[in-house]
């Protein structure tokens, strides 16, 4: 007797599927500037994929994977159960460095003082710190909407994170072809090419059903969904950033995080090589690949995470015996807010710590005179601005170990 397969919660039988494909045409648009050769070249018929619906789809865990899942999910969980009792200011800087990961992968990159500079209010709108803080803001949401994995909050994460481009229209699903890879004038030559726009509504809300079942872990579930997103990539742009903070609502509504963000993004920033490769073979009906690279992913993030948040922690410390204040003192609650803010301004301090400005001349002073922090002139109307020189410096250290390959 054949064995039995297994069913989904939607109560059907079959295995993972691949992506088929279609037949359109393009015409380049003649109101854009491309050069007589890239019209010919884009003009004619290509194929654009047919990503199957998901909702009931058996997934196959080899007894290797699931070994692989169930570590990753425990150092996941023990991660975020260490920083649970502590969270301030740890977690404000972990999530800001999953934000940065993820955005490096779209190569989009800025500094540790860029990124703060502009948390700070003082940064330059447009540029690529402006869109790594919006995508801090983006994966902050995913957090605080995770109750809710609907279309609705699909929509309002892409809205948060692309609202300040004029060239698109935040929030809304895509109306037209779009492609990953060459060819500014058409698909013909990419890479991969989604879906027509037409089936991005049918295709996302079997995606939301896919993330209720509560058959596949946690964590194969997080990752078969992004790899879903990616591949109806439902925006026009923005996608692997909706589609990385996404894991994050995941995890939180599965309760596998409770207090932390595990910057699984660095993770993946390690060998995007191998993510891409995954996103593929997942697109052929093979979804081990990119459940591995999770797994993966998130051990090389609680590690990098450990040592961020143990670097951190030294800083503090040290900051203490240099600063030598009453416990309770405004100085010492500035402190933590350094960890969490590097760049600083007096509106910001009065904000954060409840004082007035005048006293904001008295708080600054010791940190100033022992080196914590260093004033500038640099702020919107000459006003002064400081930086902790410690803190960005450790963040640009775990942004160099993220993008680092791995041996």
């Amino acid at each position: 007797m054949p064995p039995q397969k297994r069913k989904g919660s939607a109560g059907t039988s079959v295995g993972w599927p691949a992506i088929g494909t279609e037949e359109a045409s393009c015409t380049p648009d003649a109101t854009l500037a491309h050069s007589n050769r890239e019209r010919r070249e884009q003009t004619g018929p290509y194929r654009r994929s047919l990503p199957a619906l998901i909702a009931g789809a058996r997934m196959d865990i080899s007894s290797t994977l699931a070994a692989q899942i169930e570590d990753a999910s425990c150092e996941i969980v023990r991660f975020d159960a260490e920083l649970g009792i502590e969270m301030a200011p740890y977690g404000a800087v972990l999530l800001r460095s999953e934000s940065t990961a993820s955005s490096r992968i779209e190569h989009l990159t800025a500094s540790a003082l860029a990124i703060a500079t502009t948390e700070a209010g003082e940064g330059q709108h447009g540029s690529n710190a402006a869109e790594i803080v919006a995508n801090t803001h983006a994966m902050q949401a995913a957090i605080d909407m995770a109750d809710d994995l609907d279309l609705h909050t699909i929509l309002a994460l892409h809205r948060i994170l692309m609202q300040d481009d004029p060239s698109i229209v935040a929030g809304q699903w895509r109306k037209e072809q779009v492609w990953i890879g060459p060819g500014s004038a058409g698909p013909r030559i990419a890479d991969f090419v989604p879906p027509d726009s037409g089936r991005v509504p049918t295709l996302m809300r079997d995606l939301t059903a896919f993330m209720g079942r509560d058959d596949v872990p946690v964590l194969a579930l997080a990752a078969a969904a992004h790899a879903q997103f990616e591949t109806i990539h439902p925006f026009p742009d923005g996608n692997g950033r909706t589609g990385r903070a996404l894991v994050h609502a995941i995890l939180r509504n599965r309760a596998m995080t409770r207090s932390t963000t595990v910057p699984i993004s660095a993770g993946l920033l390690a060998d995007t090589g191998a993510y891409f490769d995954a996103l593929t073979s997942y697109r052929t009906g093979d979804t081990e690949p990119i459940v591995s690279m999770f797994c993966s992913a998130s051990l090389r993030a609680v590690v990098n995470g450990r040592t961020l948040v143990s670097d951190l922690r030294s800083i503090r410390r040290e900051w203490a015996e240099r600063l030598k204040v009453r416990k309770g003192s405004d100085a010492l609650r500035l402190a933590d807010l350094l960890i969490r803010q590097q760049v600083v301004t007096t509106e910001v301090i009065t904000k954060e710590l409840g004082v007035t400005p005048n006293n904001v001349a008295r708080i600054i002073r010791p940190f100033v005179t022992t080196g914590i922090l260093i004033a500038s002139r640099s702020g919107s109307r000459g006003r002064a601005i400081w930086r902790s020189p410690d803190v960005l410096s450790e963040l640009d250290s775990f942004a160099d170990r993220a993008g680092r390959r791995r041996p």
